[in-house]
């Protein structure tokens, strides 16, 4: 079928997608080459068509999203891919959507930012199944990412996003509400979450930030918007992309998500859940995207006796390991510890409710977090930067490019949160 690629109100791109495959199988005329997708490039004169592909098909709920196969049932489609469509590849996360060439519709008439749109996808996604059998697909669900059960919904008029936790401890919704306290603490530019119980269970909810005249470019984009020389990191890669193209701040607020993850143990800040905030208008950027997805932390699927603060702890997105990826921040002088006092009292405070961390595992957390804060301020103590030609300097060492939300494997996506 024949769709027109919008930038809100903009025709980009003509394209055919497939039915069946649900992939983009040809590209005809762009109309505005300077709105295409963030990354995608050009080959013999026309939009690469394996780009826009994987920009496409990032753009769908992973396969390794919890509870997805169930959810596909309940919604009678195959795969995750053929969802876009159902809501004109619409986000919350950017102003791209697909508009049916030969039965146009209208931004203002159909986008999520202004319009509502059902909850039976999110729902479905959760295991319920609506009770009079009817489905309405038009929902920004189709085109969230992560692996985590997620659902949006409108809650007092705004567009907030409601995550699950995991496994037999359910602790991802507290680690976010956990991060966002310590941003607040460290004044890092960060998402707020809130905890709410439903049926006992933890879920976060937070509000989206990104609006109808902005939008969400994630690292993995900014970094497919020129090929990495072989001398440079990807790490480098990122800040000097970054810095050509002419966004501000991102290496002072690289340098605040190194440590906030150094500190929570992150072992999920892959290339897909932080990046920077575009003027969706202008195409004006406008800085760092503020902090968000930080629940795949603080040991979340540790056993209790396995938590030790100075164990090897795995990272995401430049290095291996977190005891290597905190070498790259070129500054700590930021970082007031005196701020943190507290942080553990105010944590133990996020899980006296919970029924599914006992009082083992909280003292564990609790004394593991107070580890970690000791370490970094050590780190950062005695942190002295390798001064050479008059700029700093760090080793070079081949980055751990992941782009994906799956915690073992890499793969690709777009969507906040």
């Amino acid at each position: 079928m024949r769709y027109i690629l919008m930038h809100k109100t903009i025709p980009v791109l003509e394209i055919t997608i497939d039915e069946d495959s649900a992939a983009i199988s040809s590209v005809g005329e762009c109309f505005a080459p300077e709105r295409l997708p963030v990354g995608v490039g050009f080959m013999h004169g026309k939009p690469n068509k394996g780009m826009l592909n994987d920009w496409w098909g990032g753009r769908s709920i992973p396969a390794s999203r919890s509870g997805l196969r169930d959810a596909l049932e309940i919604l009678n489609v195959g795969y995750s891919q053929k969802l876009l469509t159902k809501c004109f590849g619409l986000s919350l996360s950017d102003q791209y959507w697909v508009n049916p060439a030969d039965n146009p519709m209208k931004w203002d008439d159909i986008n999520f930012f202004d319009n509502p749109f059902s909850e039976d996808v999110g729902n479905a996604l959760f295991g319920t199944v609506p009770k009079d059998g009817k489905l309405n697909l038009m929902s920004p669900d189709n085109t969230s990412d992560g692996w985590l059960r997620k659902k949006w919904a409108i809650i007092d008029g705004k567009r907030c996003l409601i995550k699950a936790g995991s496994g037999t401890t359910h602790q991802e919704p507290v680690n976010e509400v956990l991060a966002s306290a310590i941003c607040r603490r460290l004044c890092i530019p960060h998402i707020p979450y809130t905890l709410i119980y439903e049926d006992e269970y933890p879920y976060s909810v937070c509000e989206n930030f990104v609006t109808k005249e902005t939008e969400l470019i994630t690292a993995w984009h900014i970094l497919q918007t020129e090929k990495r020389p072989n001398h440079d990191s990807n790490y480098q890669h990122y800040l000097n992309r970054c810095e050509e193209i002419g966004i501000p701040g991102i290496s002072d607020a690289v340098d605040q998500m190194l440590a906030l993850d150094y500190i929570i143990t992150n072992e999920d800040r892959h290339l897909n859940n932080f990046g920077v905030i575009r003027n969706a208008d202008t195409l004006e950027y406008i800085g760092a995207a503020p902090v968000f997805d930080s629940g795949s932390s603080l040991w979340f699927n540790t056993p209790t006796a396995r938590i030790h603060a100075n164990a090897t702890h795995k990272s995401k997105p430049f290095r291996n390991e977190h005891s290597e990826q905190i070498k790259l921040v070129k500054s700590f002088d930021w970082l007031d510890f005196s701020k943190l006092k507290g942080i553990d009292e105010e944590f133990s405070e996020l899980v006296k409710n919970s029924d599914f961390i006992d009082e083992a595992r909280k003292n564990a957390l609790i004394s593991g977090l107070h580890k970690r804060i000791e370490i970094l301020s050590e780190i950062a103590m005695n942190h002295v930067p390798q001064i050479t030609s008059g700029r700093i300097e760090y080793d070079i060492e081949e980055d751990v490019a992941y782009s994906g939300t799956d915690n073992d494997e890499p793969e690709q996506g777009m969507q906040m949160v």
